[in-house]
């Protein structure tokens, strides 16, 4: 024990060091499975008392592999990046990696320049694979991608016909059941907090909204919906005072996404209203915000954890047997009932 080797230690006086072959010495540091508890230890154990360096230059060389994959937001605005469904997405695709020796990287690109200049460091071989997140209706950055010939997978999609593999919530339908709950409760007069509409997200809650009220039989007013310019809580609370300014009556708000009704119940409380006796609020995400909303908020449950491992799991499947055709997967939705609706 405690013996000192010139040079570089080896892959081989690891193995003679932990009294196993070199194979096995490979899946211990390529976190493989099919290792029992006691051999993986022997393993690290002799891998610390050597001072073993796994060559992960040499490794990524032969398979043409970086170990690497990008995680990137396409917002015009880094601070987006605080947000608590981002952060969320990112906790949830960082533990879906915490098993494989792959780093995670995360990115913004928010220009031409910055889409050419990403291309071109991800087709070095610098990743193996890109996770895109809030990508909006005209940004080419997939299509550069899927030409680059490089494994993609986004978090939702651009439009209806979207031709890179993506993952996504079932957003009309959670919409649709939000509305259909507060109109089963006797609001009558429900506006409507989306999304930036140039985001296909947005476009589909509102149209959960509008599919609601048709079913209802109530008549979708225009003037009942409000474009939020981001899913900010500043955004929320802009676009709600401006419904109240449009219809005092209002008696209910649907927003689409919970930071943007945490806004609505800021904006309401301004106008002391009261919550949920006067307006009614349902958000849409359910994750855990920086500092809860007072009441709780009701909100349509979108799987975050499901989304980040989904989007994993498939860029892997990308990766491993590229080329392959794009696939797209839309997740259910729940509504989580609270004290604000």
């Amino acid at each position: 024990m405690g013996r000192q080797r010139p040079g570089t230690p080896t892959l081989e006086e690891v193995a003679a060091l932990a009294g196993v072959g070199r194979g096995t010495v490979s899946r211990v540091v390529n976190n493989a499975a099919g290792v029992r508890d006691s051999t993986r230890r022997a393993v690290q154990r002799a891998i610390a008392e050597l001072g073993y360096v796994p060559n992960l230059a040499a490794r990524s060389l032969a398979g043409h592999r970086a170990d690497a994959v990008a995680l990137v937001m396409t917002e015009p605005d880094w601070r987006l990046f605080g947000e608590p469904f981002f952060t969320e997405i990112v906790h949830a695709v960082g533990d879906a990696l915490t098993d494989t020796p792959v780093q995670l990287l995360l990115t913004l690109v928010r220009t031409d320049t910055e889409r050419q200049r990403f291309v071109e460091y991800a087709r070095g071989g610098r990743v193996d694979g890109v996770l895109l997140m809030s990508v909006h209706a005209e940004d080419p950055l997939p299509d550069m991608l899927a030409e680059a010939g490089l494994p993609t997978v986004m978090l939702g999609r651009r439009s209806g016909e979207e031709s890179v593999t993506y993952v996504d919530a079932d957003n009309a339908g959670g919409a649709r059941g939000a509305v259909a709950y507060l109109l089963d409760a006797g609001r009558s007069t429900i506006g409507a907090v989306s999304g930036p509409l140039d985001m296909y997200v947005a476009q589909c809650r509102l149209r959960g909204y509008r599919e609601a009220l048709e079913s209802a039989g109530v008549a979708a007013e225009e003037s009942l919906v409000v474009e939020g310019s981001d899913f900010t809580e500043e955004s929320g609370h802009r676009a709600t005072a401006e419904l109240l300014t449009r219809h005092p009556e209002l008696d209910a708000v649907f927003a689409a996404s919970d930071t943007l009704a945490a806004g609505a119940l800021s904006a309401l409380r301004a106008a002391g209203r009261r919550v949920p006796q006067d307006v009614a609020v349902i958000g849409f995400d359910d994750f855990h915000p920086a500092r809860p909303t007072d009441p709780p908020l009701t909100t349509v449950r979108q799987p975050l954890q499901e989304i980040g491992r989904t989007m994993v799991r498939l860029l892997q499947e990308e990766m491993e047997d590229s080329p392959v055709a794009w696939r797209h997967v839309i997740l259910r939705t729940e509504l989580v009932v609270r004290d604000s609706a």
